[in-house]
């Protein structure tokens, strides 16, 4: 065992662990969910890439013997190395506005150091405070160690979308000519080919994927060197500069300073723009995957548009039956996003000069992400690229619907379309059929004007309106 000190007392610790008496403190209040910060992906190699940096900037202000800053520098990137989450145990529901996660970390790199320069743990030759915390605080490192978590995420979304998008793209293009019956408010509308909607479906995702390019560019503004509220007290003449040039050295990313780091340690709003994004990817995801439940309902006895990869047998008791498990699973994505969303909204409200619900706010976040990134794929490949479309049934419905009368309307009046709308409906009979016997138009014209693919093409209904006004 070993003994440590901080301000309330003293404690001892295992010799084996790398971290020291305020993570043990943490450790014990916190331990609520069992989620540590060691959880969070990129979270602790974020802030060991921050203390990395700093070692070096503060060195290279004159501030940090260059051995202590080496040792920092080592303990760093071995801990990248194998970021074990022993390590970090911090539970992520912790009080403190992160105090408990910034020293988890300033202990274990210093831990680290002590070994590489000594051979032995402790705190004689690096201290947590004095030298890997020196220019910094709990205040600045964490939301900037957020951002750049964030960013890693938001880069593994965008992936995932790409991804999706190229999915939705050739279902696109494989269904463009299978013509169907568009709905709105559920009931029959105009007909529409399946591409057409899928085109919806993937514009959607297009549009959501420059909206987390954008969210993702703001997350490049780190409040480092703001230290504690702000202003800067703690650092020294030329560290502000060189902490992000090694930090963008270190990381190969082009992190800048907040405009006013006032701002960066008050205000929280940002992750609402983020929590905003993800929830509307998984809102439209939401929307996909209902319409996929409902166009592949049956196979008998609804609307059987499309068939469904069947990855799983659907039920205990009745056999054959294949349940939409995929486009489910995302659904509740989209459930979990929306709570994650209102437990975001109430923790980046805050108080006065920080914001201290960040851990929450982190959790949601990147939870958020996590599941958009890894649902997309999963349903992209275990539903959508082999969802096949039942084009006859598709076609039929689409050949049946009343909605086919808009064209009468067009050509002739909305009285006359309104009337045969009716006949057709009473007597179970296609708009066609009842167009030819009421003589409005020859069969050979009824078939042209009527024909549902036709309708879904301007350009193709525009050549046969103008001949017709012609004529």
């Amino acid at each position: 065992m070993r003994i440590e000190h901080d301000a309330l007392g003293e404690r001892k610790l295992d010799k084996s662990l790398s971290y020291g008496i305020q993570t043990l403190r943490a450790k014990e209040n916190f331990a609520i969910s069992g989620k540590t910060i060691a959880h969070i992906p990129d979270f602790v190699a974020s802030i060991v890439q921050i203390k990395h940096a700093a070692a070096i900037a503060n060195n290279r202000a004159g501030v940090l013997d260059q051995s202590v800053s080496d040792a920092i520098g080592k303990a760093a990137s071995d801990t990248l190395k194998d970021l074990s989450p022993r390590d970090f145990v911090v539970d992520i529901y912790h009080g403190g506005g992160g105090t408990s996660a910034n020293m988890n970390v300033n202990e274990v790199l210093a831990n680290r150091a002590n070994e590489i320069a000594t051979g032995h743990k402790g705190y004689d030759f690096v201290h947590p405070n004095t030298h890997v915390n020196m220019g910094q605080s709990t205040n600045d490192v964490i939301p900037a160690a957020m951002k750049m978590t964030v960013y890693q995420r938001l880069t593994k979304l965008e992936n995932a979308l790409g991804g999706f998008i190229h999915s939705l793209d050739k279902k696109e293009s494989e269904f463009n000519e299978i013509v169907k019956l568009g709905r709105t408010c559920l009931q029959d509308a105009l007909p529409i080919t399946l591409g057409q909607q899928f085109s919806g479906y993937k514009s959607a995702f297009e549009r959501m994927l420059v909206d987390v390019q954008d969210v993702k560019s703001v997350c490049l503004e780190l409040p480092l060197s703001a230290t504690a509220i702000g202003t800067e007290f703690g650092t020294f003449p030329g560290y502000k500069e060189g902490l992000y040039k090694a930090l963008c050295e270190l990381t190969g990313v082009e992190w800048g300073i907040e405009h006013n780091l006032f701002d960066g340690l008050q205000n929280a709003d940002l992750w609402l723009k983020v929590s905003a994004v993800t929830k509307a990817v998984a809102l439209n995801l939401h929307k996909l995957s209902g319409d996929l439940r409902l166009m592949s309902s049956g196979p008998r006895a609804g609307l059987e548009e499309i068939s469904l990869p069947a990855v799983q047998p659907g039920s205990s008791i009745m056999p054959g039956k294949v349940n939409p498990v995929m486009p489910e699973m995302a659904m509740q994505v989209y459930f979990r996003v929306l709570g994650n969303d209102v437990a975001i909204s109430r923790a980046c409200e805050g108080e006065l000069d920080l914001n201290v619900w960040e851990s929450l706010i982190l959790n949601c976040v990147t939870e958020s992400c996590e599941l958009l990134t890894e649902c997309m794929p999963l349903l992209a490949k275990k539903c959508i690229d082999g969802i096949v479309a039942n084009s006859e049934k598709c076609f039929k419905d689409a050949e049946q619907s009343l909605a086919l009368s808009t064209v009468i309307a067009t050509l002739f009046d909305y009285q006359t379309a309104s009337k045969l709308a009716k006949q057709a409906d009473l007597e179970n009979k296609t708009i066609k059929q009842v167009v030819i016997e009421n003589k409005v138009m020859s069969e050979e014209d009824a078939g042209r004007y009527l024909d549902p693919l036709m309708m879904t093409s301007p350009d193709r209904f525009n050549e046969l309106f103008n001949s017709k006004r012609g004529s």
